[in-house]
């Protein structure tokens, strides 16, 4: 692999773990949105 390439990789491993890792950490900091309206009724037979 020459240098370019593993530059690439190294930005693309970053930003994928990166946005993974924010993502939790937001997960984190707000668990459950509060602001939903009520839902109706669930009218469909299980199976």
């Amino acid at each position: 692999m020459n240098g370019s390439a593993i530059a690439l990789l190294t930005v693309s491993i970053v930003l994928v773990w990166g946005g993974l890792g924010v993502s939790i950490a937001i997960l984190a900091r707000r668990p459950e949105n509060d602001h939903m309206p009520e839902g109706g009724e669930d009218t469909r037979i299980p199976d």
